[in-house]
Order: C-alpha cells, then structure tokens, then sequence
C-alpha cells in the first residue's frame, strides 16, 4: 500500500500560516541581535547532531530528554541534517521558531526529506538555547522522536527500528535484500535499487509515524510514504505473517519504492497496487486460486465483481472481505495484461497511465476500459471459476 505525500502538503501549508505569524507582530527583525542569535543557535545545536559533538549539542539544548534525544539519532547513518529557520517571534526572553527539518541518510536518500518543525528557545543570562522541539503544525513525529533507533544494515537496505530486537531487524532487512533484485527483474525502470524500512514499536507507534488513528492500519502489514519513499512495518501484522507472507508484503512495497517516478495521481490504485503485487507473486509459484481467494469465493458464489477496484475500495478502515477482493481483483488484471499483452507492455501500459489511463488503454492496449474490463471478468471466470482449492492456502499471506 502507498500513501502520496497529500499530508506533508497539508503540513507545509499549515506551516507557511505559522511562518506567516512570525513575520507580523511579535517578529523580531531579521537583522536584530537576538534573531541573529536564535538563528545561530539553531545552526549550531543542528550541526553538532550531524557532527556527532555531544558536549555542544549539550551546550545549546536545555531540555530534561536532550542526552536522550541526542542518542536516539547515534546509530542513524546521517549525510545531511539541518534546522532551517522559516520564521521567528521573540516574546521577551522567549523565542519561537518555525523550521524545517531537512535530512539525508547516508548512502540511500539522494535529495533531503523534510518534516516541519517546531522549536522554543529561551534566553537566559545572555544566552539562547534550546527548551522545546516538536513536529510543526499539521506534521508527524520522526522514528528517533520514538526512542533510541537500532541501525541494520542490509545489502541493499537500511533498516531502522525502535523498540525491537536487533535479530527482528536483521531478519527484516534479508528479506528487504531478497525484494530488491525481484523488484529490479520486473520494474526496467531507472530507480535506486535499495530500500529504508521504518520498524516502529507497535501499531500505535506506526500509526504516529503516519499521522492517522491506528484503526487505518490494524490488518496492513507495510506501509510506502512519500517524500522519502520509506517502508513503514507494521510489527504486529508482519509478526504474525510466514516467511512467503514477509517476502511478498517487503517485495509489493518496495515496488512501490521502485515505480515512484512513473506514479502520479492519474495512476489509478488498480494499476499501482495491482502491479505491486503482481511484481510480488510472480515467481512465487503460487496459483491464482491460491493469491486471490477472496476473490475466488465470490467468483464461485456469483457474486464476482463487475468493474475494475475504485479508489475507495482500497481502504483499510472498511470490510476486510471487500478490501481483500480488491486487491486481488487488481492482481488479477495486471496478471491478465502481462499474459495477453506480454511484460513491456504491462510497463508501458503502467508508464502512459500516469498521463492519461483512457489513452493508455487505446495507444498502448489497443483497447478501451470498457472492453479491458469485460476481457478482465472473462479472466476471472476461466482463472478462478473451475472450484480452485486456493482457500487453505490463506494463512502464508
């Protein structure tokens, strides 16, 4: 499952009002000493965390968690880590400052992710330091906000934790390493070829991290974000999950690592999430029957569905049965392109989407929607009709 980055827009919006405050009443101007001063103590207390100083970061940073925090970033590979200053308002001895995070991990993030921030100074005996900092506006908390975060390297991945095992994680970056080349063999796209994988705490932790109640996410076992194309887990859920489970749920989200550039919101979810999991199943030696048993039983029951998945059916706070139906009504018809159309067509059937999904079908299907879907529910009858014995098969995925 992928989620776009609507909420970090709604964050920044929600900042640039904040941003908007601090340059009205209240603002100290940019040229004042004690603007310059917070300013600089906000460098200063940003660039001792990347330069891994302790005793200055101390210096500048009076709150009770400060060694704690400073800490939770001690196994994060950081290239890139910086405060910067999007407005001030000074209340006397107060100063408050909207910011933005802007960070880069070593080795996997080429442009910085950014997060808004929120950050309280306070002056005392002449000097400004750090007494609060929180996410922004309409934000959500960062992992190492969490706790202490257990650094794994993989591979071809970079696995981060907060209150897990080292040999959890170390488990989940194998599998991690496994996806990428699967996803690689698929996807002829150009992308980096490695994935960060997120392991909060639990699903009240993860839900924090994406900035939604935990119900959206109580029966989802990985979650992609944007920016920053992380793989949020949720460990519950993967817990609970068998070794095929692990791999197809890691391999689905990094194809949505991978197809993030040729993704826009003209893609509709059949496709994106569709194609995911085809990508996830198709070595797996695993039939239809088998993938997509909810969707079987209702092939069998007459009940089959009689249009492509809209958007709305991909949620995860609605019927399970529904939702299963859904995706693997989608499997089934980047499966059934791949067969009838061959792979490259699949690709560039996914490609001309993110323009126009009706031109699409014509230019590169030599179809339209209308005859797709009627081929797709033919397709489903013959692949799914016969009886197939794939519902004991349910407990690996």
């Amino acid at each position: 499952m992928v989620r776009t980055g609507l909420r970090a827009l709604v964050g920044l919006l929600l900042l640039l009002g904040l941003v908007a405050g601090c340059t009205a009443g209240g603002t100290t101007p940019a040229g004042t000493d004690d603007d310059r001063s917070v300013r600089r103590v906000v460098a200063d207390w940003s660039a001792a965390q990347l330069a891994r100083d302790e005793a200055r970061y101390l210096s500048l940073d009076r709150r009770p968690e400060a060694r704690a925090a400073y800490g939770n970033l001690a196994q994060v590979p950081l290239a890139a880590w910086e405060y910067g200053v999007l407005g001030v308002k000074r209340e006397g001895n107060r100063a408050f400052v909207a910011a933005e995070l802007r960070y880069r991990l070593a080795g996997y993030d080429s442009v910085a992710v950014t997060s808004p921030r929120e950050l309280e100074l306070a002056k005392r005996d002449g000097r400004w330091s750090v007494v609060s900092d929180r996410p922004g506006a309409g934000a959500h908390p960062q992992l190492w906000d969490q706790g202490p975060v257990t650094a794994v390297r993989g591979a071809r991945s970079l696995v981060l934790g907060v209150g897990q095992g080292r040999g959890t994680l170390e488990g989940v970056a194998e599998t991690a390493d496994r996806a990428v080349p699967e996803v690689t063999s698929a996807w002829p796209g150009k992308w980096p070829e490695r994935v960060v994988v997120q392991v909060p705490s639990s699903l009240d932790a993860m839900a924090a991290l994406l900035g939604s109640p935990a119900g959206s996410y109580g029966g989802m076992a990985a979650v992609t974000t944007s920016p920053g194309d992380r793989v949020t887990v949720n460990p519950g859920a993967y817990g609970q999950l068998g070794e095929l489970g692990r791999q197809v749920v890691l391999t689905h989200e990094t194809a949505h690592v991978a197809t993030r550039g040729a993704t826009t919101s003209h893609t509709p979810l059949w496709l994106s999430e569709g194609f995911a999991d085809w990508v996830a199943y198709r070595d797996t030696g695993r039939t239809p029957a088998q993938v997509a048993p909810a969707l079987a039983r209702a092939v069998r029951a007459g009940t089959a569905p009689t249009q492509l998945p809209e958007a709305g059916e991909f949620s995860f706070a609605g019927d399970s049965e529904r939702l299963a139906r859904a995706y693997e009504s989608a499997w089934l018809a980047n499966r059934m392109i791949e067969q009838h159309w061959g792979r490259d067509k699949l690709i560039a059937f996914y490609e001309a989407a993110a323009t126009s999904p009706q031109s699409a079908f014509a230019n590169v299907l030599g179809t339209d929607q209308q005859a797709f879907t009627a081929d797709w529910r033919e397709y489903m009858q013959e692949q799914l009709g016969g009886g197939g014995s794939g519902d004991g098969d349910e407990d690996d995925d």
